[in-house]
């Protein structure tokens, strides 16, 4: 089973509209709202692909019941933690003409110690079951920035394989303590290396780590570089897709980790980050993925052996 955290989930609304009016009225086509959340989104598209899979995610007031009540229907095991304050909603509007997105995310109301305990507790109850454990999206108010490496460390001890998926100083934070595998995205990877190039970047985010953690940087549609310890790769798509990319990163994430439960090789498993990427590009919302494109774009991936930078 694989065990993912969601520190700071929400309600995802999402408007399709065909070109976003800046200061005047806008009228979508269509509204969807589900649960969200990075994590969230990786375990809907674990449970998609018949992954066993268990979200963990604080949850309060009526957004959190929502929340609920929306992966109950989805059918995907949920642990909730019980928490003071209304969970947060995000607003994503996607253009159709350009094939564009943009993104409102509210912040989320502050966790206190307490809260913070509970969603630890929670996950260290989970470990003795999980084949890897996925850390993923943005931490609350309140929360310290070592709060990812504190579970790096709890499932360390465990002996569960870790994925981490998280941005700025809880990004440097948690790759300190040691995760299996960090993936960040380009903007992700330059704000906390300050290094443009993408091999230096990620030789760089790797340099930061224990040994054996593996950085995989996604960039959107020229595909993914890894730098592991058993080797560096770039995998590159066919072609470019246009659609809803706020949900491709967790895609990958969900594709990466269940390639680190079923140990592959890294190529097979950068093919399938990719592609599922891809097919999550092609799909009206985050945490859903066009199957179709999926098994036709994953054998046409490009993965090449590159060489680390000296």
């Amino acid at each position: 089973m694989i065990v993912t955290v969601t520190p700071n989930p929400a309600w995802d609304v999402t408007y399709h509209l065909e070109r976003m009016i800046r200061h005047g009225a806008n009228r979508p086509a269509s509204v969807e709202g589900r649960a969200g959340g990075k994590g969230v989104n990786v375990a809907r598209v674990l449970r998609s692909l018949g992954v066993a899979v268990t979200a963990v995610a604080p949850l309060g007031g009526a957004t959190g019941e929502r929340i609920r009540a929306d992966l109950a229907a989805a059918d995907i095991a949920l642990t909730a933690v019980p928490v003071e304050g209304e969970t947060r909603c995000t607003t994503t509007i996607v253009e159709t003409d350009s094939g564009g997105a943009t993104s409102l995310n509210e912040l989320g109301p502050a966790r206190t110690a307490r809260e913070w305990a509970l969603v630890v507790a929670a996950t260290t109850e989970l470990l003795p079951e999980a084949s890897v454990l996925v850390l993923s999206g943005s931490l609350p108010p309140g929360v310290s920035a070592s709060g990812y490496a504190e579970l790096v460390t709890l499932a360390r001890a465990a002996r569960v394989p870790v994925l981490l998926d998280a941005s700025g100083p809880a990004l440097s934070a948690g790759v300190a303590a040691g995760p299996d595998v960090v993936k960040p995205n380009a903007d992700e990877l330059l704000a906390v290396t300050g290094e443009a190039d993408p091999l230096r970047a990620v030789a760089r985010l790797a340099g930061t780590a224990r040994a054996g953690t593996a950085v995989v940087a996604s960039f959107g549609p020229e595909g993914m570089l890894a730098g592991t310890d058993e080797g560096w790769w770039r995998a590159t798509p066919p072609t470019s897709v246009r659609g809803n990319a706020t949900g491709a990163g967790d895609a990958a994430v969900a594709a990466l980790a269940r390639g680190l439960a079923e140990g592959g090789p890294w190529p097979d498993r950068l093919r399938d980050a990719v592609a599922l990427s891809a097919a999550a590009v092609a799909a009206p919302m985050a945490g859903d993925v066009d199957g179709e494109l999926y098994r036709t774009w994953l054998p046409r991936v490009r993965v090449d052996v590159v060489e680390p930078p000296r």
